[in-house]
Formats: structure tokens, sequence, C-alpha cells
């Protein structure tokens, strides 16, 4: 399914919250979870047994030091909650925390837990858009920039999310995303991001005229193709404010025209970063749950874990489009997500990502 299709889909959230909800039990059992007070698990028998099992510390990265919480924490109370509400339910659950033990509730998870086990726990507990914003600016402080991060956020987002996303920021970091992303990137790179990040390829009309596709699809062609060299900007032009139903017209018109797909020519007309982008951008086109079946897949493929990418995608979708996610990363790579998870991940971190994942036929 393409990506302008994709946030409607209610079949597809896989963390749905607790119908019969109230916050105040469930931020005195998150306290007395990490004061070491006993507390029984709600899932019974060799299941509670078998998702208690201590995690090993695992070798990957500056988040892979211990993936348990120090002594005396009960992590699988933190789990059976925080995995099993929906992001307002934790809004209200960190509220209830604050009035009834006069403590922020984030602050607290993190003085607890460690490792990956608190990456993912305390990427629960931010509201999605300052989540997001906080992943954004994460990616370009300090020195270098993940480039990859803010390719996935901005190519994959509608106008309304990116906007939301923006004034996150702004009002989280005291900064404009868009001038941070200018001053944190340079040329081509630069230019395609700022345009992706105007959200001008909404358009939910579905209309496509002809004309104009055939159009876009012999520019584009004689600004790479055809020419000695490669007219950057009129791709990155189409690429960013062309409609998606507009755009997979452009892409058949322009497969008869150049005999090859727009895929093949991007990765032989571009390099790198720029590549990158503008090929994300196509593949959010074409299917924008095969496109993050990708990104999870690759997360785990091979010697070590891109635990960030893991974490944030399984987060970020989970009351989107995760359960169509799976579905397509099935059929893309005949195992089930959850199966790798299990296969990559170790103790509670690993849990809690199946908690989160849910049912995996």
């Amino acid at each position: 399914m393409a990506w302008w299709k994709a946030w409607v889909e209610q079949e597809g959230v896989s963390v749905k919250g607790s119908p019969h909800f109230n916050p105040d039990p469930d931020a005195e059992t998150l306290y007395k979870a990490m004061k070491g007070i006993g507390y029984a698990s709600p899932l019974l028998g060799h299941h509670a047994a078998a998702l208690s099992s201590p995690a090993p510390i695992s070798p990957w990265g500056k988040w892979g030091c211990s993936c348990h919480a120090p002594a005396g924490t009960n992590e699988q109370a933190i789990i059976d909650v925080l995995t099993k509400r929906s992001n307002a339910q934790r809004q209200q659950i960190a509220k209830s925390f604050k009035a009834q033990f006069g403590k922020d509730l984030i602050e607290t998870l993190k003085s607890e837990l460690s490792g990956k086990f608190e990456r993912l726990i305390i990427a629960l507990m931010y509201p999605p858009y300052r989540y997001e914003a906080k992943e954004l600016y994460d990616a370009m402080k300090g020195i270098g920039t993940k480039e990859g991060v803010i390719i996935e956020i901005l190519a994959s987002r509608t106008k309304n999310q990116l906007q939301e996303i923006m004034k996150a920021y702004e009002e989280d970091y005291g900064s404009n995303l868009e001038e941070d992303i200018k001053a944190d990137t340079s040329g081509y790179l630069e230019r395609i991001l700022v345009c992706l990040l105007q959200g001008s390829r909404d358009d939910l009309s579905g209309y496509v005229d002809p004309g104009l596709a055939l159009q876009d699809a012999q520019d584009l062609y004689a600004a790479g193709e055809k020419i000695c060299g490669t007219d950057e900007m009129k791709f990155i032009t189409i690429l960013c404010t062309r409609s998606a139903t507009h755009l997979m017209r452009v892409f058949e018109e322009y497969e008869k025209i150049a005999n090859k797909s727009i895929e093949d020519s991007i990765k032989s007309e571009t390099h790198g970063s720029l590549e990158e982008a503008m090929l994300t951008v196509v593949k959010c086109t074409r299917n924008l749950h095969g496109y993050f079946a990708e990104r999870l897949y690759f997360a785990m493929k091979g010697a070590g874990t891109l635990d960030g990418t893991l974490i944030r995608n399984i987060v970020s979708r989970s009351e989107i489009d995760l359960n169509l996610i799976k579905n397509q990363f099935k059929k893309m790579y005949g195992k089930t997500l959850s199966s790798m998870i299990m296969e990559d991940t170790s103790g509670d971190y690993k849990n809690a990502l199946l908690n989160l994942v849910g049912s995996d036929l």
C-alpha cells in the first residue's frame, strides 16, 4: 500500500491500549516495580516465566550495555503496563505518577533502567510528535549527522505530521527544524530534505493529469539518462512536489521511455545520502509498508543490530500500521517480524519488543 493511504488503516494498529483504563493503579504498579515491592504479573503460568528471563550483556553499541534494569527493579511489571497501553494512556499514567508520588515518570524510569531496554521504554513514554522531534534532534546534535534517520522520517510522513513534528521540535529545543537541517547538511541533500519538510506531496484526491505525468517522466529522462551529468534539482523538484498517485504514473511512463526503472536510474545517476533520500521517496510512494519492513529487516540482518532503527520504527508505527508492516515483512522475507526479533534480541528488551509487535502468525 502506498503511503498516502496508510494513515487510516485501523487494522494496522498493533497497540490499542487497555479498554478498561485507569491510570492510578498503573502508576502505583510502576512505582512499586521500581521500589522492589512485590508484583504479580497479569500474565499467567509458563508464559510469564518465559517472559521474565534475565538479559545477557550485549556487545553492540553504546546502548548495548546491560539490557536489563538494576537489581530491585521489576522489569516485567514495567513491560506489562507500558507495552499494553496506548500512548495517550501512557501520558495519563505519567500525570498520575507525578500526582501520587511527586516524581517525573520518565526521569524515574531513566534512573532505574539501562541499555537498550531503557531506550525502548523511554521512547514509549514520549508523545509521538515529540518522540520524532527528539529522534531528529539526536540525529543532528554532536559530531556527525545520522542522515538516514532524517531521510526516513521526512520522506515517510504526511504534511500534517511534519507540521506537528516541527512544532514539537521548536517547543522542546527552542530551534527551527528547517534551519537546523540547513545548518547540518549541505548541497543537494540539504535541498531535498528541505523540500520534503514542506510536505508538498499530500493529495488525497487521487487525481492524475496524464499529460503532466508524461511530461514529468520526459523531464526526468532528460535530466538524467539523456545527458552527460545529472540535473539533480529536476529530480528533487518532481519527487518532492508531486503527489504519490501522480508519481506512480510518472514512474510507469519513465520506464517506457528509459527502458529501466526510476530506481535503477537514481542508482546510476546519484550516490551517497542523496541517492538514499531519492530512493526512500520512491519506496514510500510505491509501498510504505514495504519500506518500513525493509528498514526493520536490515536493522536486524547480519552482525549486530541497529537498535535505534528497530526501536524507532516499532514504537512509531505501533499505533498506525505495524500489523500491515508485519504482513508485508512476511511476504518479502519469508519469516515473521517476531521470529527475527526473537533471534536477534534478548531479555527484557526482547520481551518488550514482542509485546509491541503482538501476535505474528
